[in-house]
């Protein structure tokens, strides 16, 4: 009975002995040899919401086009750049742009480029899309909020200021004018009236502003209608037109051309469309002020990723003005300005 126990316990310890020299297989691998405990590649997408003022108008399309060719270059293998473009059908829908901003909010989106539609009514949602932690980027138009990234725009006062030296240089610094207001908020067309009558003030005694205080209304049948109020009660004793933005030219400039004072009636304009390149071509403008809204739409775009990638950004990026007049219109960089490669993005 002893013996028999002794050669038991002898099997059994050798058993125990075999085992602990074998790995299991339930074993966790040492850490030198786990998969996970190398450096992860990891890919993020960062989806960036791009809200205009309005989606009709040909300066929001070339936005457009610079802010996908941003999106393009920025993007690399793993870490794409998706920029999602939604804005309101009319640039006075102050609600309507509410509710974009509020929907990407509430999609969880990484950041929001905004033109602001109104520079108050913009606000509360804004701040509350960064207390979500979404981010902020402002284009083109100005905030009254410090909740903000960056500010990327044209230096508007600029802009109002080379109108008033274009319409003092044709009319030899002599003579009645009217400016056409665009719409009540919008701090980028603010801006340039102020621009354009300090700059007549300061410069230019001899040039009388006998209306400053009518509006365009949002769209270019708004601004006709506009303009021709303005023009059956200031035409006959009127030299020239200041007009804030696309749609206030465009509409003035039709409004003109209908009573064949196109020509005529100095017409300063802002932003740029054919038309407005036919008419300098003909003698039915004398001017337009341009912005660069390619290069808006890439700095903006561009700005916001910088600062999600934890990169520094300037507070207020400045993206140029100029003045095409029929002397300049052919030069290299008035065509640059006037041709942008929108057609290149927006396929």
């Amino acid at each position: 009975m002893k013996k028999n126990f002794a050669s038991l316990l002898a099997l059994a310890l050798s058993l125990v002995m075999f085992g602990c020299t074998q790995p299991s297989s339930n074993s966790t691998p040492s850490p030198s040899s786990s998969p996970s405990s190398s450096p992860a590649t990891s890919s993020k997408k960062l989806t960036i919401a791009m809200i205009p003022k309005g989606t009709t108008h040909e300066f929001w399309k070339t936005v457009h086009a610079g802010a996908l060719k941003a999106a393009r270059e920025l993007s690399t293998p793993g870490n794409e750049i998706e920029v999602i473009w939604k804005g309101p059908l009319r640039e006075d829908d102050r609600e309507q742009q509410i509710q974009v901003v509020e929907g990407f909010v509430s999609q969880r989106v990484n950041g929001i480029v905004l033109a602001p539609l109104d520079n108050r009514a913009m606000v509360r949602p804004i701040e509350e899309a960064k207390q979500a932690g979404i981010p902020t980027v402002i284009f083109d138009s100005g905030l009254e909020s410090e909740n903000i990234v960056s500010f990327v725009a044209t230096d508007n006062l600029k802009g109002g200021m080379l109108a008033a030296d274009r319409l003092g240089e044709v009319l030899g610094g002599k003579g009645r004018v009217l400016m056409l207001r665009y719409a009540e908020g919008s701090a980028s067309t603010l801006e340039r009236e102020a621009g354009f009558l300090e700059q007549i003030k300061a410069k230019h005694p001899g040039i009388e502003v006998i209306s400053s205080d009518q509006r365009s209304g949002p769209t270019r049948d708004t601004a006709k209608s506009a303009s021709e109020n303005l023009l059956n009660r200031h035409g006959n004793d009127l030299q020239g037109i200041f007009t804030v933005n696309e749609n206030s030219t465009a509409g003035m400039l039709l409004a003109l051309q209908d009573i064949e004072k196109a020509g005529k009636i100095s017409l300063v304009g802002f932003d740029s469309s054919q038309p407005f390149i036919e008419g300098l071509r003909s003698g039915q403008m004398q001017g337009f002020v341009v912005q660069n809204p390619f290069r808006m739409g890439y700095l903006a775009i561009k700005t916001m990723v910088d600062h999600l990638q934890g990169k520094p950004v300037e507070r207020r990026v400045d993206t140029g003005v100029a003045m095409i007049t029929p002397d300049n219109l052919d030069s290299p960089e008035s065509k640059e300005l006037l041709n942008p490669p929108v057609n290149e993005y927006l396929k």
